[in-house]
């Protein structure tokens, strides 16, 4: 039987509200196996009982926080990285085609360094591009759930699924129809290479929901990649899996305007409508972005219980929008934080995005309705994790709750002097550095401890990475960067008198003064 006592000068347990955070000070957790069984003074659950002979850790110079979700997460070497820059999403969807193969193992752990060092403890993996049958795409998924396992994540995991509409908002053979021979030959084999039927992408995750059923720290959930990807038949099945399963559904939805105005001219009606309309949307469905909602759509989610993950690095850096997040937490809709692809530092920072999220909405005025360090933490805490199937069992620190949680050291916040009138955590919101967060538990695992990571050696895994991408690229990455390159001026045009007609601008929603 394993148990710790970790001890801080603050223990959050939690956030009560947009301004209140649960903290106790001189406060201790006590885990036996995994398992929150008491949080309170140190002084008294120190005297219990079964703190007796328990590890130590944490001291009166730390803080305790629950650990954060990554609520949306698709890579490890970020797109920059491997060759794309920060370009309009439906251009960026282009650019993407070129990026180099990675390793799927090396990859996955190249990220999770990142984030479990920023103290996040659970991440939804939303995975894309394995080639191949419902086996071969386990197989794939497998290779990045192995890499969590191995250095101590939890995770949810979930295949994009989708079956239409590849690279622009139409058919994939009426945009390479018009496409010259140099490009129309090299897409086609690129689409034909990823042609999977939503048979077999929903076979993957039956495997994989059969296979992992038992592991405590993984989780399978659903995710429809977005509605220009999905025919409503496809749409109708993938619900269908979620109410046979009970697996939740995490979705793109009105990421830019011109998903807004592709909505429109498939369903005349807005997305969230239609989704709603197919029985979506529930406390089981998640909206990934949601930058271009409406009125109407925020009270549809409001009205359905609908989650929403807002990934503000990602909409800055993609010209997306800014989110409707002040509208949002007004009407008391269940909000995660996400980093994407990777955070406005082109890493995987959840203390960083934090802090952006809380700076972003700050609209002008005198009014309380922006952003506040409580508000942002719950949406990297217990609103994240009520984005994934590990809802209700992790976010917060209470009895009965699975102990993940990050130890952040105080004096990293508050030296060289912090007013007393500041409240300590809203100072650790907006001032704890990852070179602060110094042991992060997973399942009351000790995970990471003195900025060390204790099951995956993390110098052996970055310098095999590194000596893997050495290498020369293969004849088809070769070609498929030239295809990446020659592709983007016909996808402007595409784009080019998309929104022309229409009293909607491409550049910022309409939400964003809100």
């Amino acid at each position: 039987m394993s148990s710790s006592l970790i001890r801080a000068k603050y223990v959050v347990r939690g956030v009560i509200d947009r301004f209140r955070f649960d903290c106790i000070e001189d406060g201790a957790v006590l885990q036996r196996n995994g398992e929150v069984i008491a949080v309170g003074p140190y002084a008294e659950i120190s005297a219990l009982p079964a703190a007796q002979g328990a590890e130590k850790l944490g001291s009166s110079d730390h803080v305790l926080l629950p650990g954060f979700v990554n609520a949306h997460h698709h890579v490890g070497l970020t797109p920059l990285q491997l060759g794309s820059p920060d370009l309009p999403l439906e251009l960026w969807f282009a650019s993407r085609l070129g990026a180099r193969a990675v390793d799927r193992r090396l990859d996955t752990l190249y990220s999770a360094f990142e984030m479990v060092e920023s103290g996040i403890t659970t991440v939804q993996h939303l995975h894309g591009r394995v080639p191949g049958d419902g086996a071969a795409i386990a197989a794939g998924a497998n290779e990045v759930l192995g890499a969590y396992a191995d250095i101590g994540m939890r995770a949810s995991y979930a295949y994009m699924l989708r079956d239409q509409n590849r690279l622009v908002y139409e058919d994939d053979k009426a945009f390479v129809t018009r496409l010259p021979q140099d490009l129309a030959a090299p897409l086609t084999r690129w689409f034909n290479w990823l042609d999977q039927s939503v048979d077999d992408q929903l076979g993957a995750f039956r495997i994989l929901h059969k296979q992992w059923a038992d592991h405590p720290r993984v989780a399978i959930q659903l995710a429809p990649a977005n509605l220009h990807w999905c025919s409503d038949s496809a749409l109708a099945d993938i619900q269908g899996e979620s109410e046979r399963t009970g697996a939740p559904m995490h979705m793109h939805v009105l990421e830019t305007a011109y998903q807004k105005e592709y909505a429109l001219r498939r369903t005349g009606r807005s997305a969230v409508v239609h989704l709603h309309r197919l029985g979506m949307l529930s406390p089981k469905f998640t909206l990934g972005h949601g930058t271009w909602l409406s009125e109407a759509d925020i009270e549809l989610l409001a009205e359905t219980g609908a989650c929403v993950c807002h990934n503000c690095s990602s909409n800055f850096r993609l010209r997306s929008g800014v989110a409707p997040l002040n509208r949002l937490e007004r009407r008391g809709i269940t909000v995660g934080l996400g980093l994407d692809e990777a955070g406005i530092n082109d890493d995987r920072d959840m203390l960083l995005e934090m802090r952006l999220a809380l700076r972003a909405h700050r609209v002008p005025g005198m009014d309380d309705q922006v952003p506040t360090p409580a508000q942002v933490l719950r949406m990297a805490t217990a609103g994240s994790a009520a984005t994934t199937p590990f809802s209700g069992v992790i976010g917060r620190l209470e009895p009965g709750m699975r102990c993940d949680a990050v130890l952040l050291r105080w004096s990293q916040v508050s030296a060289p002097f912090l007013d007393p009138d500041t409240h300590p955590i809203d100072a650790v919101v907006q001032r704890a550095k990852t070179e602060g967060v110094e042991t992060v538990l997973v399942d009351g695992e000790v995970i990471y401890a003195d900025r060390k990571f204790l099951r995956v050696d993390r110098a052996a895994a970055t310098k095999e990475l590194a000596e893997r991408m050495a290498a020369p690229p293969s004849d088809v990455e070769r070609e498929r960067r030239i295809l990446a390159k020659g592709l983007i001026p016909h996808v402007k045009a595409f784009y080019a008198d998309y929104l022309r007609d229409q009293d909607r601008t491409p550049y910022y929603s309409p939400s964003s003064r809100f």
